[in-house]
This record gives C-alpha cells, structure tokens and sequence, in this order.
C-alpha cells in the first residue's frame, strides 16, 4: 500500500494568528492562505520537505471546549532557549504532570500555544 499523512488539520479561532505563531515558532513556510484555511509546510529543500505532513489551520465557529486528542512533541536542540522563544512567541507553561508551571523537571516542558 502506498499512502502517506498529507496534512494535520487544526481547528482555529482565528487560523491566520494562530498559523502566524507556529509559522515563527518551526520556521515552516506559510504557502497556501484563504480567509479561513491556511497552509504551513516545511522550509523548501528541508529534510521535512515532501515527507512531515504539513499543518492547516481551519477556521471553526465553536470554541475549543474540551482537552485536545492531539499534540505535538517539539525536540529542541537548547530546551530553555526555545522554551524562553515560544514564550516570547505567546506559549505558556501549563503543568501535566512534570511539576510547577510546567517547568521541565521530568525533563519535558507542556506549553499550550496562544489559542490554548
């Protein structure tokens, strides 16, 4: 069988804010945009290029209600630094279960992005 994940679909209060961050936060490419949809893709010539699937963000009239069945797990080359960069960026720490806030004792830090 030859099929890949094209893309993860993200519902969004306001998708081009929300794409806006995640586009400055992996440095991933806006390349498609409509008023209620847009498209991230891995930098052109990448390694991620043509194979991660990329992130569309989908404009929704509900807000978010209950916890998300999907996440992403970011791997940092400097942890604090990128951690200190997407809380400039908007993120927040949120505590699951690594201590305080969130703050990486258990070696990970959760952070929620701007819409939560």
């Amino acid at each position: 069988m030859e099929i890949r994940i094209q893309c993860l679909c993200i519902d969004s209060d306001n998708p081009a804010r929300i794409a806006g961050f995640w586009e400055s936060a992996l440095g991933w490419r806006r390349t498609w945009e409509e008023e209620d949809q847009v498209c991230l893709e891995p930098p052109e010539g990448s390694a991620e290029a043509g194979i991660v699937p990329d992130l569309v963000f989908l404009k929704v009239p509900e807000g978010k209600s209950v916890k998300n069945r999907l996440h992403l797990d970011l791997r940092p080359a400097d942890q604090s630094a990128e951690v200190a960069r997407l809380e400039a960026l908007g993120a927040r720490r949120v505590s699951a279960g690594q201590g305080d806030a969130g703050q990486g004792d258990a070696g990970w830090v959760t952070m929620r992005d701007p819409e939560g």
